[in-house]
């Protein structure tokens, strides 16, 4: 479903030339959750908005569905991949309601039924109608990012792309969220790739791992090898002992999504 092949992503030029993702090849079968995990500039954003074509790659092909997409991607692409990003107040424009919001991506691709759709997938996150109305301010961060999932949802994309979804949330709401994508994931067979610094946020979604230092990927594996420190190259072994405590379960609690 997703196929990376020698993606490179630069900024500026000359002397102040930055890689920011260097010769980064992957693949993610359809159904499959693959979480990048890495310290804060490590690429692995980059590598998530250069796949949902947010920025160009300088080099490398990105390959969605078969079809590999220019940097100036075509609105049936859009529509078969949408994102979610890691602040779900800045992501949410603060003078449009929630059903605004869900609005917008239903009138922009044609799509019909927008009344419909949008109690569908009120419903599918977990929010009554009650919240349909209201601004973001009106929302708990919780209820924020619960919205903007509906709103990537409500196209019935194949690949949602998360981008650290629960860092700004507090613990308990981020277990809700992380309950709530699994249950998605298995409902609408979904393919996912997540980005996060922490590892037990990634063991809880994703089958395979990974590990992303100075915009490279270092080593693929499992959340079940990490859990174990079964890693190879020093720098995974490094971010295991920074992320200590660290389990297979993620330490997440199982509650109602």
């Amino acid at each position: 479903m997703v196929e990376l092949e020698g993606l490179s992503v630069t900024y500026g030029a000359g002397p102040t030339l930055v890689r920011a993702v260097i010769d980064v090849s992957l693949r993610i079968s359809a159904g499959d959750a693959l979480g990048l995990v890495g310290e804060s500039g490590s690429g692995k954003s980059t590598v998530l908005r250069a796949i949902a074509g947010l920025i160009p790659h300088a080099a490398g092909s990105v390959v969605i569905d078969g079809r590999e997409l220019p940097n100036h991607r075509p609105r049936e692409s859009r529509k078969i991949m949408q994102m979610v990003f890691q602040d779900p107040y800045g992501s949410l424009h603060p003078n449009q309601t929630v059903d605004q919001a869900l609005s917008a991506p239903i009138a922009i691709h044609r799509l019909g039924n927008a009344e419909k759709r949008i109690m569908a997938f009120l419903d599918e996150v977990g929010l009554g109608r009650e919240h349909r109305y209201r601004y973001p301010h009106q929302l708990s961060g919780g209820q924020r990012q619960r919205v903007a999932i509906a709103r990537a949802l409500i196209l019935e994309p194949k690949i949602l792309l998360l981008d650290e979804p629960t860092s700004a949330l507090d613990v308990s709401v981020q277990a809700e969220i992380l309950n709530l994508l699994t249950r998605l994931r298995r409902d609408h067979g979904l393919t996912m790739l997540m980005v996060s610094h922490d590892l037990a946020v990634i063991a809880h979604i994703c089958d395979h791992i990974g590990v992303m230092h100075s915009g490279r990927l270092l080593e693929m594996t499992t959340a079940a090898a990490l859990a174990e420190g079964r890693v190879s190259n020093p720098h995974s072994q490094q971010l295991l002992r920074a992320n200590q405590g660290f389990d297979a379960s993620g330490g997440i609690v199982d509650v109602a999504a």
